[in-house]
């Protein structure tokens, strides 16, 4: 169970790294370069997403990745195969990000099942709630897989709870309102939402959206579990290449 496997890690190390990668950018041969240097670097998990032509929970950065990879022929079955290949070749858990329209146009119990022969261990699929979400749900539980919830500072308590009821592996906590790749403010209010989130759930608590440095990483130590970087690390292969990543996630850890 990916919930087991992330509370056995928190016992040997106060926060956790998931990073991100959209598949098929810049190349597929790229993306498991940059798989090779995360996993060697040391993060503990990792989210693949199959790129989509309206993302519409991720800023420029990655959307402009998702264009791209579409443009040079990024195609749902080649995503996961892209998938099961770096699920058989490295030791962490790998996760689907993707949206809804994907899996609806794959066939959902036909996606589902993909994922889980090919040892994938759950998937984030932020633009489906779970009112919408019965035959995904079923179709996940039938295949030992985890949907992955997310809360935002807008989501109330008892909303919170409720979305508890489905999650399972952990919580993704959206750090602010927005998309990806913007500045987040580290500050007292992000503590009070996170302190709600750890109330809410007792599932381990991932924050992502906008995490860029080693002092981001180091504010959630404490308060959550896992620190979710992706936007950062697009910026820097771009600007310096897939082995400039590695040596970035190496100097993450608290």
């Amino acid at each position: 169970m990916l919930e087991r496997y992330l509370k056995q890690r928190l016992e040997e190390k106060p926060m956790l790294l998931m990073t991100h990668i959209v598949v098929g950018y810049p190349s597929f041969e790229a993306s498991m370069d940059l798989v090779r240097e995360m996993v060697t670097a040391g993060v503990d998990l990792m989210e693949l997403q199959i790129p989509f032509s309206e993302p519409i929970a991720d800023g420029p950065v990655i959307l402009r990745a998702n264009q791209k990879a579409l443009h040079k022929g990024a195609t749902v079955e080649r995503c996961l195969e892209f998938a099961a290949e770096a699920a058989s070749r490295f030791h962490i858990p790998f996760l689907i990000m993707t949206y809804y329209n994907i899996l609806f146009k794959y066939g959902v119990e036909h996606f589902v099942s993909r994922m889980g022969e090919s040892g994938l261990k759950g998937a984030i699929v932020p633009d489906l709630p779970p009112e919408e979400g019965n035959k995904y749900l079923d179709a996940m539980k039938a295949h030992a897989l985890c949907p992955i919830l997310i809360y935002s500072p807008t989501t109330s308590f008892e909303r919170m709870q409720y979305l508890n009821g489905f999650g399972e592996g952990f919580i993704y906590c959206v750090a602010r309102k927005g998309v990806t790749g913007a500045q987040t403010a580290f500050s007292e209010g992000l503590d009070d939402y996170l302190k709600r989130c750890r109330i809410a759930s007792k599932l381990p608590l991932a924050v992502g959206f906008g995490v860029s440095c080693k002092s981001d990483v180091d504010y959630l130590s404490g308060k959550a579990d896992i620190a979710v970087i992706g936007t950062q690390t697009l910026r820097i292969m771009e600007k310096a290449g897939v082995a400039a990543v590695g040596k970035f996630i190496s100097e993450l850890r608290p």
